[in-house]
């Protein structure tokens, strides 16, 4: 694409309409500001993002509940982006297993150009929507899943690809975009617009738009998690404990669950091959490992169902 092509005015002329892409005047003189002066200058740039994100909290709320129901029935959570936007969601993805003991198949984050963009730039990949049905075709999407479009400018190819692509198999869609009346949120089932306005320097979305991004994914996997009984109140029972640091945040875990003694979730523990939700059930509950994994089954994993159904 050269300066004179048409192409090139026409994607100037979408920068020229974005938000996230507005130059700020007043912050021209900013490498010439005590070091001091340009981190609180920051910070209170940071501080607008979390009120950006509250005006879109119903919108967020209606695509967590749509999402969990899909993914109570088997479906899958599926973050799509470039960039910036696609790491984030390839971090969100990769959190899940250890904090909520998910099969790492059951939420993942594609990123245009793959594994490799995580740390160099692929280029021309985010521009590319076929990329995006590739990608999908090759997780067999079906319509239980969900698909998160992930793009600061909201008009990103390869995240609308992915939205639109999703969409016209059945599955469910989700458009996050940092810009108003943005392509990827009007392609979705649920478009989450959060607008925070112009960046310190003017087009880096990995500032304000990323932190935007990563406190929204952030929201919906775990929330989504919480309506999937991956919690017992604010503790993660379902965490995976595979190193030191976990085994003993399990052990704190069951202790505050249930107030027993140190000797008695060491017992509880080993009885359930270290489950954290199964080592309460049988402490709360008296029931044995066996039965406390069949009452887990049969409650679909929800502890206070099981607790319920023990009696």
């Amino acid at each position: 694409m050269t300066p004179t092509s048409p192409a090139y005015g026409e994607l100037r002329a979408q920068l020229n309409s974005l938000t996230t892409e507005a130059f700020r005047p007043e912050l021209a003189d900013i490498d010439r500001l005590p070091t001091l002066e340009i981190a609180r200058i920051m910070n209170g740039e940071d501080r607008t993002v979390p009120g950006a994100v509250a005006e879109q909290l119903p919108r967020i709320a209606a695509a967590i509940d749509a999402t969990a129901e899909r993914m109570a029935r088997g479906g899958r959570l599926i973050y799509a982006g470039a960039g910036t936007a696609g790491r984030l969601g390839v971090l969100d993805a990769s959190e899940c297993p250890p904090t909520f003991n998910t099969d790492p198949s059951k939420v993942l984050g594609l990123i245009a150009g793959g594994p490799s963009a995580m740390v160099e730039a692929v280029e021309g990949a985010e521009d590319s929507e076929e990329l995006a049905t590739a990608d999908l075709d090759a997780l067999a999407l079906r319509a239980e899943d969900t698909v998160v479009g992930v793009s600061a400018s909201g008009r990103t190819p390869y995240a609308v690809g992915a939205v639109r692509h999703a969409r016209a198999l059945g599955a469910l869609t989700v458009g996050l975009s940092c810009n108003a009346d943005s392509a990827l949120a009007a392609e979705a089932d649920h478009g989450i617009e959060v607008v925070v306005g112009p960046e310190l320097l003017s087009g880096s979305t990995r500032l304000k738009a990323g932190t935007a991004q990563k406190l929204v994914l952030n929201m919906i996997s775990t929330v989504t998690m919480i309506r999937l009984g991956k919690t017992y109140g604010n503790l993660m029972v379902d965490l995976r404990a595979s190193n030191d640091k976990l085994r003993a945040r399990s052990r704190r875990i069951v202790s505050f669950a249930t107030g027993a003694s140190d000797e008695e979730v060491e017992t509880a523990l080993a009885a359930t091959d270290g489950e954290v939700k199964n080592a309460i059930l049988t402490i709360l509950t008296g029931v044995d490992a066996p039965t406390a994994t069949r009452l887990l089954a049969e409650s679909g994993g929800h502890l206070r169902a099981a607790l319920r159904s023990a009696g």
